[in-house]
């Protein structure tokens, strides 16, 4: 019997994210600061640990959740011949980033709350989490993506096939660098605000100022769609564009489907980077 109950022992988040997102981020009993270690690439133990797969369902429901959501409404928008009678972009931007901030509340003391595998990324790249649990992430969160559209198309399959099924393409009108620049940028303002809103030194420095972690993600998104909604239709998340894109299957939504993963994760290097030797400067630190 020895060793079952070990989760229970040590805690359920045994081997944990070194940053989470949202209030778990925020719960340092000392305001002095220490620098986190960084995470290693491969950490064993994780693979038999329950806080480690318990952690991926999370990741797996958060995005099927996100996806759920946010489909019903692109296409509730799309199927009407007027937008004054719909929510319109405005609203369509509120689903997005309300789901972000629900979702990343709810999860960020399990997974720490990323929904997203470029946000997964860029935190992978400032080693705030090992690789194994990376990639883990990732691929939960793509399954949940897909089930998450799959679910919205079980219920109307012809105005899925009709509206577009929420797929990410870019518009007429646009070439497909002016696409790959709307992603990089509205993904480095996502992953940008996720390393801001999450900083512990921040929170040991200005503890005086009071943050909610999940508030700022939430409100990027929103920011970001409201933007880019015209350009592409806002992917900034591969899990999400590749949902749409699978289920719905068709030739135009993979025309241009590499834009929604390698300017997504472009733009999470650019914000890991410009976060941990512009913002921290860590690579500057004397030893």
């Amino acid at each position: 019997m020895e060793g079952q109950g070990e989760d229970v022992r040590v805690g359920a988040n045994k081997y944990r994210e070194r940053q989470p997102i949202g209030t778990a981020a925020q719960t340092q009993d000392a305001k002095d600061y220490n620098e986190p270690p960084a995470a290693p690439l491969f950490e064993p133990g994780e693979l038999s640990s329950w806080s480690f797969y318990r952690a991926g369902i999370a990741e797996f429901v958060a995005t099927f959740l996100f996806l759920y959501i946010t489909v019903l409404t692109v296409m509730g928008v799309v199927k009407s011949p007027s937008k004054c009678s719909t929510v319109g972009i405005q609203g369509i931007a509120w689903a997005f980033g309300g789901m972000i901030f629900a979702l990343v509340y709810c999860t960020a003391g399990i997974s720490g709350g990323h929904i997203n595998p470029a946000v997964t990324f860029g935190l992978l790249l400032a080693r705030k989490l090992s690789l194994t649990r990376a990639i883990f992430y990732m691929i939960m969160q793509c399954l949940g993506a897909i089930c998450g559209a799959a679910v919205v198309k079980s219920f109307q399959q012809t105005q899925y096939e009709r509206l577009g099924g929420g797929a990410n393409t870019v518009s007429s009108g646009y070439s497909k660098s002016s696409g790959l620049g709307a992603e990089i940028v509205g993904t480095f303002v996502l992953v940008y605000t996720v390393f801001s809103a999450t900083d512990a030194k921040r929170n040991a420095r200005d503890s005086h100022v009071p943050i909610l972690a999940p508030l700022p993600i939430g409100f990027a998104v929103f920011l970001v769609h409201l933007a880019t909604i015209p350009v592409t239709g806002t992917g900034i998340n591969p899990a999400r564009s590749l949902g749409a894109a699978l289920i719905y299957n068709k030739e135009k939504a993979w025309a241009d489907h590499w834009i929604f993963w390698v300017g997504p994760f472009i733009g999470a290097a650019l914000a890991a980077l410009y976060h941990q030797i512009v913002i921290r400067a860590i690579p500057f630190k004397s030893k």
